[in-house]
Formats: structure tokens, C-alpha cells, sequence
């Protein structure tokens, strides 16, 4: 294990505690922020724990996290945080809530780490080196037939938007299976197989960087709705590797129209 990788474990695991202390408190202090997202004391605290500790171990880093401003890089590596994601579950006491850490190098996801404190599920993922659920390997399903998948989402857009003809937005009349199991966790259950598709149309960078190196490690694919790997897309599809493919080439066939 490197040590990077071992220092977003370790802090992950030690955010992931903190934020426990605040969990199902009644007296949780919620406040809205600019775009009118709620943000809690647990998601700033946590925050600020996970930067403290990268900042004193790896100084030159850059850090982009939700709820602070950014420290610009001096080495063209940045770490990219969300102190929790599912902020609204965290709030009614959800526990599919995650604590998130990923290590861009070069432009490229190195690392992710996702912490679930109130399952006691941590999944993480360093390139080429396999994914991981409480240190045991995980991977995507081999389902091939959209029929027999299993598509989890976030939004209700994913829902409610007017019927259209992109492919993610036909798997809902697809799917074998269409469940609102979302966040980070929808994406996680894509990368230990239990299902075949998790989609995000409303994506910030800190909500899509761990969640790649982990499922793409597990043998998955994520892409946005465009079909490009990126962290600053429009939105976020996570699927095994059978139904990625089927996926990805409907959207080349699609050409230059992201619609």
C-alpha cells in the first residue's frame, strides 16, 4: 500500500468517526448554502480534518473539497474531497451516507477512497492495483442483458425529465429493476456487483472522484452523458463492463448531440 493511499484510508476512517458523533443528533446544525444545498457542522468539520491531515503530510498537494475554497497545486497532483456525500440523507439519519477522498495525478484519478462509517463499509481503489471492500477484492457483475439489470439514480430528473432518446435516460423503461438507492453508495453497488448501472445527471467534481478509480478498478466503466471519463462532466453513469460497452457505443452512434 502506498502511502497515499494509506493516509486517505486512515483519514477517511477518522472523518468517517467524526461525522458519527453528529449522526441522528437531533440538535445538528444545518445551514444553506449560496445554491441553496443544505450543509451541516459534520460535512465543515469533517472537511477540515481530511485537509489538515493531507496538508501536513503532503504540503505541495492541492486540495478541492466541497465546502472550503481551493489550494492550487505546486505539483500537479490535487486531492479532491467530499466530507459527506448524501448530505440530505446524513441530515433524516440515512446511514448510505460516505465520506470521500480521491488523488488526481497529471489530470488523471489515481486513488479514491469511500468511506461508509454508519455500515462500517470502506471501499478503495489505487490504479492498476484492484478494488477493495474492507480489504477484501471486489468487482462488477457480469450482466449482459439490460433486461436483467439493476439501475439505481440519485435525481428524481433522472425520473421526471421529459422521455427522451438517450440511451441512460431508456434504461429506466429498460431496467429489469430501476431503484433510488443513490450517491456514492449507488455507485459502490455497481463496483462489488449487486447492480449493473448507478446514474447521476447533477455532478460536482468531489462527487465523481473517488467513485472512478473504484469502480473502474473493479472492472467498470464511468462515464458522463456525453460518454467522456472525466470529473467535470455532465453527470455520472457507473456500469459494469458488459452493459458500459453497450452503453458507450450507442452514444458514439449518437455523434455530436450530448442529448
Amino acid at each position: 500500500m502506498t502511502p497515499e493511499l494509506q493516509l486517505a484510508i486512515e483519514t477517511a476512517e477518522r472523518a468517517g468517526t467524526l461525522t458519527l458523533g453528529f449522526f441522528n443528533r437531533k440538535s445538528l446544525k444545518v445551514f444553506s448554502k449560496r445554491d441553496a444545498t443544505p450543509v451541516t457542522e459534520a460535512d465543515r468539520s469533517a472537511e477540515e480534518l481530511i485537509r489538515s491531515a493531507i496538508a501536513s503530510r503532503f504540503p505541495l498537494d492541492g486540495l478541492l473539497g466541497e465546502e472550503f475554497e481551493e489550494k492550487p497545486s505546486a505539483n500537479r497532483r490535487r486531492w479532491i474531497i467530499d466530507p459527506i456525500d448524501g448530505t440530505r440523507p446524513f441530515i433524516h439519519g440515512v446511514p448510505l451516507y460516505g465520506v470521500m477522498i480521491a488523488l488526481e495525478e497529471e489530470g488523471s484519478m489515481r486513488i479514491g477512497v469511500i468511506n461508509f462509517p454508519a455500515l462500517g463499509q470502506l471501499y478503495y481503489a489505487e490504479k492498476g492495483c484492484g478494488a477493495l471492500m474492507n480489504g477484501s477484492a471486489v468487482s462488477v457483475s457480469s450482466i449482459s442483458s439490460i433486461g436483467e439489470a439493476t439501475v439505481v439514480f440519485t435525481e428524481k430528473e433522472y425520473l421526471l425529465d421529459p422521455p427522451g432518446d438517450h440511451p441512460v435516460d431508456q434504461l429506466r423503461l429498460q431496467a429489469g429493476l430501476v431503484r433510488g438507492w443513490g450517491d456514492c453508495y449507488g455507485h459502490m453497488l455497481v463496483a462489488s456487483g449487486r447492480a449493473e448501472v448507478a446514474v447521476d445527471k447533477i455532478m460536482s467534481p468531489w462527487d465523481c472522484a473517488a467513485v472512478i478509480p473504484v469502480v473502474t478498478e473493479a472492472g467498470g466503466r464511468c462515464f458522463d452523458y456525453r460518454g467522456d471519463t472525466v470529473i467535470d462532466g455532465q453527470g455520472l453513469v457507473s456500469s459494469n463492463g458488459e452493459l458500459g460497452s453497450v452503453l458507450l457505443d450507442a452514444l458514439r452512434g449518437r455523434g455530436a448531440d450530448p442529448c
